[in-house]
């Protein structure tokens, strides 16, 4: 499941355990490069990613979340959602390495 923005995209995937989250990311970013500069010579992705795990019994609710990005974004832009998601997950970060 996918939904974008003008400035981010959640995807829900389901990776096998011997999958590289980190390859997997990479792999998308290079295929959909492709297909996005046939149609928005402009586009390109960040350097870095986000990824949450979720559990079985989430995935609805993370499905809910993604299908509902639109509403999400009328209030908060993408940084401050990012910073909710990382506090949400219980992330100890550093503001001055979570955007470049």
């Amino acid at each position: 499941m996918k939904n974008a923005s003008t400035d981010d995209v959640h995807l829900l995937l389901g990776l096998p355990a011997k999958q590289s989250l980190s390859f997997a990311v990479r792999d998308l970013k290079a295929n959909s490069s492709r297909w996005m500069s046939q149609s928005c010579p402009k586009f390109s992705w960040q350097e870095g990613f986000g990824a949450f795990s979720v559990s079985p019994s989430q995935v609805p609710v993370v499905k809910k979340y993604i299908r509902n990005q639109a509403e999400h974004h009328r209030k908060r832009n993408f940084e401050e959602e990012f910073l909710l998601l990382l506090k949400k997950s219980g992330v100890d970060y550093d503001p001055k390495y979570v955007f470049g």
